[in-house]
């Protein structure tokens, strides 16, 4: 299972309604924030979700938007006195532009807080045993851009009427049989094929930040239950979204009519449409379909 909260949900421009994009990815009892705009702080402080046990961020891309979030968050932990580690991924370029602003600010190599850098490269990026990320690239205006998934393996739990069945009782054996180890019984073994149902459980979330074109994406995109992407410009306005590097509300619902996509979570919108406008226009090709507000919250 992975808990959304949408922490900031604007394009460039934030409103007062909207802050600069943020969202904190919960799952296991760890906490994941992807991207840190501007005011990602207070939204923390505002939606309850608060800094404990916050010690990784993952960067979509450098754009300042997306990142300038990080030296005040730095700051109130620091001045909280916390002794976490902090450890952000993102592109070799992402990085740099982090550590020199870090620099620029605290001097080279310092922060109010312990900080590890960690480079993107196409693949795994976690694997927490309950659940892993992996990240892909994404195209958006020359920069190196990353998405993305969050993935938690299906489980195959045990069969109670066929635990009855063949007389397994509740304890210690039950626990080998669902860790997949064959057991004894009577002098008879037991094989965890006898008990175990069908895998069921796994579940897929996608991030996309920013991106030009949803081209290469499908099969990174594929069957995820909630695809988490940028919508920024209406079709209307295409050659427009082209030129700054965003999508389209109907290229993001064809994306994820295409691809088998349990729910589409449209953010990262722009004051120049109407909320409605937006939704309408995804909606039509793919429906189920939401925009995410700030402090929105979603269990996958």
């Amino acid at each position: 299972m992975f808990a959304l909260t949408f922490l900031g949900t604007s394009a460039s421009v934030p409103s007062t309604e909207r802050n600069h994009p943020a969202l904190l990815v919960e799952a296991a009892g760890k906490r994941v924030l992807v991207d840190c705009g501007e005011g990602t702080q207070r939204q923390l402080l505002r939606s309850g979700a608060g800094f404990r046990r916050l010690d990784r961020m993952l960067l979509t891309h450098a754009h300042l938007d997306h990142m300038l979030g990080i030296p005040g968050l730095f700051s109130t932990l620091g001045l909280r006195q916390t002794s976490d580690v902090m450890t952000i991924h993102g592109g070799e370029g992402t990085l740099d532009i982090v550590i020199r602003m870090l620099a620029g600010l605290w001097g080279a190599g310092r922060a109010p807080i312990p900080v590890e850098f960690a480079p993107l490269t196409e693949g795994r990026v976690i694997d927490a045993g309950d659940f892993t990320i992996d990240c892909f690239p994404v195209r958006h205006r020359d920069t190196d851009s990353f998405g993305f998934v969050f993935q938690s393996p299906a489980r195959r739990r045990l069969r109670p009427d066929r635990l009855m069945a063949l007389g397994v009782p509740d304890g210690p054996l039950r626990g080998e049989l669902a860790a997949g180890r064959p057991v004894v019984l009577a002098n008879r073994t037991i094989d965890p094929e006898d008990v175990l149902g069908p895998p069921s459980g796994g579940r897929k979330l996608v991030v996309i930040g920013d991106t030009e074109t949803t081209e290469g994406l499908s099969q990174y995109v594929a069957d995820a239950d909630v695809l988490v992407i940028e919508a920024t410009f209406l079709d209307r306005d295409a050659p427009i979204a082209r030129n700054y590097g965003h999508l389209t509300a109907a290229e993001a619902g064809s994306l994820a009519v295409t691809n088998n996509v349990g729910q589409l979570v449209l953010t990262h919108l722009s004051g120049r449409y109407e909320d409605e406008e937006i939704l309408a226009e995804a909606a039509r090709i793919f429906r189920n379909t939401r925009i995410a507000a700030d402090f929105d919250r979603i269990v996958v």
